[in-house]
């Protein structure tokens, strides 16, 4: 089963109902307990790094889920990637979960307009099991103003920007996708698939 985490700022249902289209047991939860029991976790997010945060911590759930990360695998989603940092400098300075060293600020494309929204292609960079079933050079969907700044070695595909921006991110068992998969049409739920076998 895949808990997808509900703090209260996460894109429930367009996660759900790819993975539902996909037909892989899963569940919108906000439950320490329903987090314990799943074989993985999805980490949502849209809106302010500060809030989400802040959200996710009166939740109560941080704790189980950087124990959980121990033992199974977890996919943030767009915020939910960032959160997945030590901090972000969104509105101030903002503590991360800390699960992959770098950290998040507002991107500075060159010409390019502010949130990068829209599709584009993924640049590999490190081999990660979540692409094995992907081409170089396909398109995913964005939409962000912040991006991640960490290891070249914690990056397995970029998209370009105006600037490298990581756009698929991993450590141990942690993952991160700065774009949706859920909306990203088959190269997505491609995705989706092998996160689903981990």
């Amino acid at each position: 089963m895949i808990a997808i985490i509900d703090y209260g700022a996460g894109n429930l249902f367009s996660v759900k109902n790819a993975l539902d289209f996909l037909g892989f047991e899963n569940k919108i939860t906000s439950s320490e307990e329903d987090l314990k029991v799943a074989d993985r976790l999805i980490l949502p997010g849209v809106g302010a790094f500060p809030d989400a945060m802040r959200m996710l911590g009166e939740s109560g759930l941080i704790g189980v889920i950087k124990e959980e990360v121990k033992k199974k695998p977890l996919l943030g989603i767009c915020l939910g990637m960032q959160m997945l940092f030590e901090k972000s400098y969104e509105f101030g300075e903002t503590e991360g979960l800390g699960l992959i060293k770098g950290s998040v600020k507002l991107m500075s494309p060159k010409d390019l307009a502010i949130p990068h929204i829209g599709w584009n292609s993924l640049e590999f960079n490190k081999p990660c099991k979540l692409l094995e079933n992907v081409k170089n050079g396909e398109y995913v969907y964005f939409v962000h103003s912040y991006a991640a700044e960490c290891s070249s070695n914690n990056v397995a595909a970029y998209c370009d920007y105006g600037m490298k921006v990581p756009a698929l991110v991993f450590e141990g068992n942690v993952y991160g996708a700065q774009f949706h998969p859920e909306k990203s049409g088959e190269t997505g739920l491609n995705i989706l698939r092998k996160f689903e076998s981990l």
